[in-house]
């Protein structure tokens, strides 16, 4: 398994959307065609890295917002140039449990320092405790969790804010 980043193509970005969406939606994930189609357009302008597992083909990948093109509701905790921002990160079923997810992670906090970015953020829904843990091993420690009704829909509805910060 490879793990890495690499220029890709429009085969690749379709690879990508369709794992995505057939393994990203469940109750915890927010995901819509829109923000896929955003950070995808993002990759293509060099705004944002794909991180990605393959071996014959794309079994995982997360993607890194670098700097300015981060979500602005994060200047809130720090100064855009100075940051990265890990959006969606999926893994295929079939390699589900084998630590793939905080991989993708701690390679895209890799990228990140390369790209002079000091703080890595990233969010999830409070409850999902598949991705609270896959964060926790990759690093991450809370900033903050606040009620974001609009964004999910069930349980608690509160959205919790992670970062790796120096």
């Amino acid at each position: 398994m490879k793990i890495h980043s690499r220029q890709l193509d429009e085969t690749d970005l379709q690879a990508m959307r369709e794992l995505l969406l057939k393994e990203g939606p469940n109750e915890w994930n927010y995901i819509t065609d829109e923000s896929i189609d955003h950070q995808f357009q993002l990759i293509k302008q060099g705004k944002a890295l794909a991180v990605i597992a393959e071996e014959t083909s794309i079994v995982g990948f997360a993607v890194l917002i670098i700097k300015e093109a981060s979500p602005s509701k994060l200047s809130k905790y720090s100064v855009l140039l100075d940051i990265a921002y890990i959006n969606d990160v999926v893994v295929a079923s079939s390699q589900s449990g084998k630590g793939l997810g905080s991989q993708l992670l701690k390679e895209s906090i890799k990228l990140a320092g390369n790209e002079k970015c000091t703080n890595v953020y990233i969010e999830r829904h409070e409850e999902n405790l598949a991705s609270a843990g896959m964060m926790r091993k990759a690093g991450f420690e809370l900033v903050e969790t606040f009620h974001d009704p609009n964004k999910r829909t069930t349980g608690s509805r509160n959205t919790s804010v992670l970062c790796i910060c120096t």
